[in-house]
């Protein structure tokens, strides 16, 4: 699960940092359809006298889940030092360590579909999943597949197969739910097994200020601790309203503050991934920054109400449409974009390639801007159009595996895109190699190559380009094939000017 405690977060899911809950059809049923109405077993009026017979017929659709993951671990002591070569052999070859996780999910069909957060399935780092177990409440162990699994909404459906027809539950509508209405959370706290607590919906469509296009949760006092991601919060009627995720937290146990990811954003995520289907969403290339009560004084708007424009990814749906920074976003589509819907969360939900109108707040005056929807990248490829150059170094702590130019250099780098040649500063068009790592101990290091720095080309007597990691190690490669000492580096540092280093072989 997610411990959010000054935009900190932790893993719900036993061992991992973070958890995350989801969910799937409404109204608790066995396999055979029971026609007994969930709906009659607490009157949805009034306190219930008791959650026995609700929990009943829910807990056997709720399962357990673990995984067995392998880690490959480098026991060299000297890996990344200039001792790395001289006493690699003794003893430091790498080696595996099995790791685990635990977290929790739900039954959502009778041939055996789960439902479950991404993040209790998905290693972390070098980590590969080897295995994926579904408990049943009887103890009853199944091995799951993983059908599909989705970053961005942390959802991931398993399956698994047996000679019997599965207990299963629904979603249901969470659009309806209000404040204060009675909620159980059922899941796998700290590996303990079947854990049923209960609690109130405490806020709905809370923002929790992480980010990202799905931040927006139902709040709950329901217990939820490290093992409950993945587990579904159910109302009174038995059907899933929220998939436990996260909690608030500067303990890192419950302190009755719990986020859930709402049906409403969980079901048709999830039934895209049982069908197979690839989740699409849409895409503007913008950065946003909330309308603070400072801002709106400022600007002279409603408190509450819009988005900044903090930046504009060039080529870009905003940027082809002729969205700017400094444009206050004040709705989308016909919504309002507000703390509860925001921005982000409007855009995803729209299909790439539509046709919408943005109304925009600019210069004291209202345009309405049509855009064309783009389509969302990978959570991945949005990570690598950010860059913060004043982040610490990893590379003491997580060597670069056994890459050339890192063993030769002692520099982790990437292709300069032109979002992060933005960032920096650059001149639109600047081409080369990104260092996003630099081994202290090396003489890159000494000669003062930080991460940040822009390496415009490379030479080895003659030979002189770099516009590829391929260009890079075909250099440092044809200067270790002649027994060279070092490398000639054309490099360029935020706010500096161009230089030309050399760079010893290690």
């Amino acid at each position: 699960m997610r411990y959010s405690y000054s935009i900190t977060a932790a893993l719900l899911a036993g061992g991992a940092a973070i958890s995350l809950i989801t969910g799937q059809p409404a109204g608790a049923q066995v396999a055979q359809n029971d026609a007994r109405q969930l709906s009659n077993v607490v009157p949805r009026a009034g306190a219930p006298t008791s959650f026995a017979d609700l929990t009943e017929q829910l807990q056997p659709a709720v399962v357990n889940i673990s995984t067995r993951q392998r880690i490959t671990v480098n026991t060299n002591p000297f890996q990344g030092t200039p001792f790395a070569d001289l006493f690699g052999n003794r003893g430091g070859q790498p080696t595996t360590r099995e790791a685990q996780s635990l977290g929790s999910g739900f039954i959502v069909s009778a041939d055996g579909y789960v439902v479950t957060n991404n993040h209790v399935i998905q290693p972390d780092g070098r980590a590969e999943l080897e295995e994926v177990t579904v408990t049943m409440p009887d103890g009853t162990e199944y091995a799951a597949e993983v059908v599909g699994r989705d970053a961005a909404s942390d959802l991931a459906v398993l399956k698994i197969s047996g000679s019997r027809e599965f207990p299963f539950v629904h979603f249901g509508d969470s659009s309806q739910a209000r404040v204060g209405d009675w909620v159980i959370a059922i899941g796998n706290p700290f590996g303990l097994g079947g854990t049923v607590t209960s609690g109130i919906v405490s806020a709905v469509y809370r923002n929790t200020q992480t980010g990202g296009a799905y931040d927006r949760y139902i709040q709950t006092d329901a217990s939820i601790n490290r093992g409950n991601s993945g587990g579904p919060l159910f109302d009174m009627e038995g059907n899933v309203i929220g998939i436990a995720n996260a909690i608030f937290s500067p303990s890192g146990g419950s302190v009755g503050i719990g986020f859930a990811i709402p049906a409403e954003t969980a079901e048709p995520i999830v039934r895209k991934l049982i069908a197979g289907e690839e989740i699409q969403r849409g895409y503007l290339g913008i950065r946003l920054q909330p309308v603070t009560d400072d801002f709106a004084d400022a600007l002279g708007i409603p408190e509450n109400r819009g988005e900044f424009i903090q930046s504009v990814v060039a080529g870009e749906p905003a940027d082809q449409a002729g969205l700017q920074v400094g444009d206050v976003v004040m709705s989308v589509d016909g919504k309002d974009v507000t703390p509860s819907q925001t921005l982000s969360f409007i855009v995803a939900n729209i299909e790439p390639g539509s046709r919408i109108n943005v109304e925009v707040l600019r210069d004291g005056r209202t345009l309405t801007v049509p855009v064309t929807i783009g389509r969302r990248p990978s959570e991945e490829e949005l990570a690598s159009q950010l860059f913060n150059p004043d982040e610490q170094s990893p590379f003491e702590r997580t060597p670069q595996g056994a890459g050339l130019i890192e063993q030769a250099l002692g520099l982790a780098v990437q292709p300069l895109s032109p979002q992060i040649a933005a960032q920096l500063g650059l001149p639109a068009g600047t081409a080369g190699l990104l260092i996003t790592d630099v081994d202290p101990n090396s003489d890159a290091a000494a000669k003062g190559l930080t991460r940040g720095t822009v390496i415009l080309a490379a030479q080895y007597r003659g030979r002189r380009e770099t516009r590829t990691i391929e260009n890079l190690e075909a250099i440092v490669q044809a200067a270790k094939a002649a027994n060279g000492e070092a490398v000639l580096l054309r490099v360029r540092g935020r706010g500096a000017p161009e230089l030309t280093i050399d760079v010893r072989l290690r």
